[in-house]
């Protein structure tokens, strides 16, 4: 077992310590001013950003939320990420009970504090680190607390996500496959940054405690099953699951099988690094007339087939800073300037697959000649009932010892992440 946090410091911007628990007893209150010190001293070197310092046998890992260092001080030879990860809970944790963590909410709410502090990890082991299901038995009115004699079901239970006894008049299942598109295109027109990431988005809303099975279209489980794949198949890279998914069985088999927590959550995230052809693809002619005269003529492009539609398609282009009475034709959608961004905005509410549209600038003055703009063309848009990957949900299971029927809902949606097209 990896080694385990000593104490768990909450301090000003200043450095001074506003809450602080003990959990092994092997560290003192002055560890505090010794990472503060090493905080300083990090302040202008490179690493900076480097979340973990270590002094003269302590590990320090913080991270900094608003006003607030959060940090973990351990003297073993501890996993830092899960420590840093845990760090990240506690801040959750906060804003649901406090609405927002910053000194002033601290101050006020040190009794709530410390309790959640106690709960959330034990002799320096992360435990319970959902909002929901602490504040089940950890309440706040007008900053006092009340805590139940009784602990919840789920905090005796091994399904520490998930509280017994829930009960819907309806039980259904939502499933969003969502795939964004990152794409980074040069001046030449050669793709020099393409990747998809991808993530399974569900809301649940299912009585006791149902166990679900996913099936996806996955080359690994297909082929195992000696199923035929015939380019259906994809090939998933950097695969994280929620913590309900029963890991040990999906590296058997490949099966997806869990216990869902109640209410919205991510099953599983996903990245492709194969190469994407750009769905919208955006061509810009600059001509300059005079000195102070500009015209561009842009063009895009969908190229995914017609069947789909790209919605709220949104394509920004750069102008000069110092641009002034832009007037504009465009083929399909509607363009305005936005000042405010240095750019001119043309907005396509529906863009059918394989189509071609035109947005024409006559006339886009400046007061003196200005340098061309460096600044790419961004574009942003959603293809909805659509995916790059070619993931598809095979199936989804929902089994519950009470035997009642559940509706699942499954939908796709393809948008822009990191969409960018160089000028020059």
């Amino acid at each position: 077992m990896a080694g385990a946090a000593s104490a768990l410091f909450l301090l000003d911007i200043k450095g001074r310590v506003l809450v602080w628990r003990d959990y092994r007893g092997d560290v003192t209150a002055a560890q505090a001013e010794r990472f503060f010190t090493k905080l300083i001293e990090k302040e202008g070197d490179s690493q900076s950003n480097d979340p973990v310092a270590y002094d003269n046998g302590v590990t320090y890992m913080f991270v900094q939320h608003s006003n607030i260092y959060l940090m973990i001080a351990s003297r073993q030879n501890c996993n830092a990420a899960s420590l840093i990860s845990f760090l990240h809970r506690v801040v959750d944790v906060f804003k649901h009970y406090f609405e927002e963590l910053e000194e002033e909410s601290l101050r006020d709410n040190f009794v709530v504090v410390y309790e959640l502090l106690d709960e959330m990890m034990d002799f320096g082991y992360p435990q319970y680190t959902e909002a929901r299901i602490l504040s089940e038995f950890i309440k706040t009115d007008a900053y006092r607390m009340e805590v139940t004699q009784r602990p919840p079901m789920a905090v005796t239970n091994a399904v520490s996500w998930r509280s017994e006894g829930l009960q819907f008049k309806k039980n259904e299942v939502f499933l969003d496959v969502i795939e964004s598109v990152n794409i980074l295109v040069n001046s030449n027109g050669q793709i020099v940054r393409s990747d998809v990431v991808g993530a399974l988005k569900m809301r649940t809303y299912l009585s006791g405690m149902p166990e679900c099975k996913l099936g996806l279209n996955d080359r690994v489980l297909l082929e195992a099953q000696g199923r035929a794949t015939k380019g259906k198949a994809i090939d998933l890279e950097d695969i994280k699951f929620h913590q309900c998914v029963r890991l040990a069985r999906f590296e058997n088999d490949r099966t997806i099988s869990f216990i869902p927590p109640d209410g919205a959550f991510d099953l599983m995230t996903y990245r492709l690094s194969t190469q994407v052809k750009p769905l919208i693809w955006v061509e810009a002619q600059i001509e300059r007339h005079s000195r102070s005269r500009v015209e561009m003529l842009v063009k895009a492009r969908s190229q995914f087939k017609e069947r789909s539609t790209a919605t709220n398609v949104e394509i920004e282009l750069p102008v000069p800073t110092d641009a002034s009475n832009p007037t504009v034709r465009t083929s399909l959608g509607s363009a305005a300037y936005a000042p405010e961004k240095d750019a001119l905005v043309w907005k396509i509410k529906s863009f059918p697959g394989n189509k071609r549209a035109e947005f024409h600038l006559p006339s886009i003055t400046a007061e003196e000649a200005t340098p061309e703009r460096k600044a790419p063309i961004r574009v942003k848009f959603e293809i909805p009932y659509f995916t790059v990957s070619g993931i598809q949900v095979r199936y989804l299971k929902i089994i519950e010892k009470s035997g009642y029927q559940a509706l699942p809902w499954v939908r796709y949606i393809t948008m822009a992440g990191e969409y960018e097209l160089r000028l020059m």
